[in-house]
């Protein structure tokens, strides 16, 4: 999707911010635990490259999700250690020596598929994950863990760190958190070969559980500027948002009571009203159930009225304005503030979802 540069929606990113939430984790860690910047999902919207050229120099290596995320990455020259979280297929094993990019394996049969075709792993960087109850990836005992890494080794795989995730280290009920943590505890003081970077802290359990911090954590909402918990915990300090997302009028009009607006006809006017249209709609990633929501105009909140369609939405305003009006859609505007998590509550998700979903037609500004 090309983006559209000629029309006045942007997201303006703040790589100081990101840089400046790094470091306030980093400050409250133990200063010999490695830092690794998740910037897989296009750094979660904030647009991937941009973002690890910028904090490449804070971090000790970078997490992506797939293979062509780590490839994207070496291309633009970024040459720290990048770990691939999810699973790649061994017929990729080759194309991750090119790139040096480092491999998670989470099952014997993964090692098995790859000797079966005879793939040649000498030298492939690996981490091996572990299913703590997280339920999708990983091994699943001390046994195949042991029997995984021992195989790997006698391949000549280069096995240097083992991994686990936490299902509810953002929720205030920790029952299952520790759970997995004991698990994970128990099995890595089991292995007969134990990997140099042990890891299981993402964003929410480097900011609230301190006891889940190995010699690695795994930064990722958090360097964004957002909470992972959304507003179940309280941010134990300031972070600040690396996002805003802005717009502006390009059509302004006063209708007659009893106009009816957009698809379906969902919103009819109850009075003399004025109303904007701004070019941009759930192509760009703002999405259909954003009917109802505000936006900011010169420090007001004004309600989208009518459906949000692919390109466009439509606003009720206080007042006429001028074409070319700045609309903000998240960031702030006078004292009102709107964050994507306020956005997710209102579609009922979380603040990940929210910036992710921004597409590539959405043009990001760096500063």
């Amino acid at each position: 999707m090309i983006s559209s540069l000629h029309r006045p929606t942007l997201a303006k990113v703040n790589l100081s911010a990101i840089s400046s939430n790094i470091k306030q984790v980093q400050g409250r860690i133990p200063q010999a635990v490695k830092t690794f910047a998740v910037v897989k999902a296009n750094a979660y919207g904030h647009g991937a490259v941009a973002v690890a050229s910028h904090v490449q120099r804070l971090v000790d290596g970078f997490c992506v999700s797939n293979i062509d995320e780590g490839v994207e990455l070496r291309q633009a020259g970024i040459r720290k250690p990048i770990l691939i979280l999810g699973v790649v297929l061994p017929d990729e094993i080759a194309l991750a020596r090119d790139y040096r990019l480092t491999l998670t394996v989470a099952s014997l049969e993964w090692l098995e598929a790859a000797q079966q075709k005879q793939l040649d792993l000498e030298g492939i960087l690996i981490h091996v994950a572990v299913d703590s109850g997280m339920g999708r990836i990983g091994v699943r005992s001390l046994a195949e863990a042991n029997d995984l890494i021992s195989g790997l080794l006698k391949a000549g795989g280069q096995v240097r760190g083992i991994f686990t995730h936490f299902a509810t280290a953002d929720e205030a009920d920790d029952h299952k958190f520790q759970e997995q943590l004991a698990f994970f505890k128990e099995l890595v003081a089991g292995l007969d070969y134990c990997p140099e970077i042990v890891h299981a802290s993402n964003s929410a359990t480097s900011l609230w559980h301190r006891e889940g911090i190995f010699t690695a954590v795994r930064l990722g909402l958090v360097i964004y500027g957002l909470n992972p918990s959304g507003c179940e915990l309280t941010l134990p300090y300031t972070i600040k948002p690396a996002l805003t997302l802005e717009s502006a009028l390009v059509h302004v009009k006063k209708v007659p009571v009893g106009t009816d607006i957009g698809y379906g006809a969902t919103y009819t006017s109850s009075e003399e009203e004025w109303i904007g249209t701004l070019p941009l709609g759930y192509a760009d990633g703002w999405t259909r159930d954003m009917q109802g929501f505000d936006v900011l105009i010169d420090g007001q909140r004004c309600p989208i009225v009518g459906r949000v369609s692919m390109d466009q939405i439509t606003v009720k305003l206080p007042q006429s304005y001028p074409l070319g009006t700045k609309v903000t859609l998240i960031g702030s505007s006078g004292d009102q503030t709107i964050l994507a998590t306020d956005v997710a509550q209102k579609r009922g998700t979380i603040n990940y979802e929210v910036l992710c979903l921004l597409s590539d037609r959405v043009p990001r500004e760096y500063d």
